[in-house]
């Protein structure tokens, strides 16, 4: 029987519908399930104290951990160079669960291929596959630039990415002058900021190799870091160009990820350019956005190119003075008033605000650098921070995050946690609620099991869309975080105050 087109369902009504309700029935009574009475006082029990402390014991296991692997920062990395090819060299799965986790976020293809490593790779080795796969990957797709990056498989057993990609252009499959920089990713180990970093610190050591000078280029090297707020990259380079500065973004991914949609697929679309990044040797210095997802490329800078590096956090009002101070200070340029301008409008939408937020309890979690900025940045409005969880932490984060909240009267109550995951954060929630969380799009499972508001900020976000569209940092980004804070306190509110004639006094107009 033919289906009518204009009748399908989404999936959100489809489960709704009786003969699938029939069959959920159906597979609970084949599973032989535990009674139903016996499951609800078990969850009841896991909001215990009791369970917090077996839960804080465990050290085997990680249950919804809130990090990614290496070779995800990597290939993110890669495409933020104009006609760059990631390539990874390992199994078709990983690469394709890499692709997968950055198009659900961005909703945009993203490209990227790998040397399909399987069983007898992982006896033999993988440099067969690593000939075959640069040869058939550069006169498929016709890159500028391939950067290879690794999975565990390739780790374990120790592939030589160097000698092999040396061979591959023996071979002559590949031009001897295309760049194919490199970087050891291994998922095991580290998280997805720290492929970025390994990533962009080989990609700079290929293109920059013999390219020193005498003199500087006037420019200022600027590295946004492992940012998947699109708007944030735009946000930069509209500042610096507001402020007249001659400037390169290390690596320049916006463009590639928000693509204008003109009816035509572009594989590449535009990103920092082969010669500009080649020639960040000879700036006047380089300027990171984030301190620990740069850790081994601010390293090298100073090493290899004897250029001084520096580091601000530019979020809410603190954090972009510091930027805009830093870059002022480097250029030599001054501030337009333009800037302060938009200044004066950010600290006026926070005193709109701020008494809606004052005294509020929150819970943070997320990568080092966002979390310390979000956390940072709500301090200013009064708000406290009460669980602050970094999986992917360092023992320098931690010194830091807790500096910044001995430091602030409004983050004396908080307490870090470094390397705990998301179900750690659970048991938090439940024996020490607070009024809302700041997360990524997994936190939507704690707002279903604590009914604690989720507010979504930073990677991944899957279930909202065009959120990554918008800037987080500079003053704009300040009014951004503001507007969508303080917009989920009333949402909560209205929720608590909607049963009419029993709730409902409060169900104010006005806010």
């Amino acid at each position: 029987m033919p289906q009518n087109p204009e009748k399908i369902q989404d999936h959100v009504e489809l489960f709704h519908q009786p003969e699938y309700q029939e069959l959920f029935e159906n597979k609970k009574k084949f599973e032989g399930g535990h009674d139903p009475e016996e499951v609800k006082k078990v969850a009841e029990w896991t909001k215990s104290w009791e369970y917090r402390e077996k839960n804080f014991a465990r050290e085997a296991l990680t249950v919804n951990p809130a990090k990614g692997c290496q070779p995800l920062g990597a290939i993110y990395a890669a495409v933020g160079f104009e006609g760059t090819l990631p390539f990874v060299q390992g199994s078709q799965g990983c690469v394709a669960y890499f692709r997968t986790h950055l198009t659900r976020h961005f909703k945009e293809p993203f490209s990227a291929v790998s040397s399909s490593m399987t069983e007898d790779a992982a006896v033999f080795g993988g440099l067969k596959n690593m000939i075959d796969g640069l040869t058939n990957a550069y006169k498929l797709y016709n890159p500028k630039m391939i950067a290879v990056s690794t999975t565990c498989m390739a780790e374990v057993i120790g592939d030589d990415l160097g000698s092999f990609i040396g061979n591959a252009k023996n071979e002559g499959g590949i031009p001897e002058d295309l760049p194919i920089p490199f970087a050891h990713t291994p998922s095991f180990v580290g998280s997805h900021i720290t492929g970025y970093d390994n990533m962009l610190k080989g990609i700079l050591l290929n293109l920059t190799q013999g390219k020193k000078k005498n003199k500087t280029n006037g420019k200022i090297n600027i590295i946004p870091g492992f940012d998947t707020y699109v708007g944030n990259l735009r946000e930069v380079k509209r500042i610096a160009s507001l402020m007249g500065i001659d400037y390169t973004l290390l690596a320049d991914n916006s463009d590639y990820v928000d693509s204008p949609n003109d009816g035509e697929f572009h594989m590449y679309t535009k990103g920092t350019k082969l010669e500009d990044a080649a020639d960040s040797i000879n700036a006047e210095g380089t300027l990171c956005l984030q301190k620990h997802s740069t850790t081994k490329t601010r390293e090298y800078i100073e090493k290899e190119w004897n250029q001084k590096t520096e580091v601000v956090s530019p979020w809410g009002i603190r954090g972009t003075d510091e930027l805009l101070m830093k870059l002022s200070e480097m250029s030599g340029k001054p501030i337009p008033e333009e800037l302060e301008e938009e200044r004066g409008r950010a600290v006026d939408a926070m005193t709109d605000s701020h008494a809606w937020l004052h005294g509020k309890r929150f819970a943070i979690y997320g990568d080092p650098d966002l979390v310390y900025g979000v956390t940072s940045f709500l301090m200013e409005l009064g708000a406290e921070p009460v669980h602050v969880l970094v999986h992917n932490s360092t023992e320098k984060l931690g010194d830091e995050i807790k500096q910044l909240c001995s430091n602030n009267e409004y983050g004396k109550g908080a307490t870090f946690w470094p390397g705990k995951d998301l179900w750690h954060m659970r048991s938090l929630l439940f024996t020490e609620p607070v009024d809302f969380i700041i997360g990524n799009s997994y936190g939507k499972y704690l707002e279903r099991d604590t009914k604690t508001p989720l507010i979504r900020i930073g990677y991944p976000i899957m279930d909202r869309h065009n959120l990554h569209r918008y800037a987080t940092i500079g003053y704009q980004g300040t009014i951004n975080l503001l507007t969508w804070v303080v917009n989920a306190i009333f949402e909560d509110i209205d929720r608590n105050t909607n049963i009419p004639s029993k709730t409902d006094i409060s169900f104010d107009l006005v806010r």
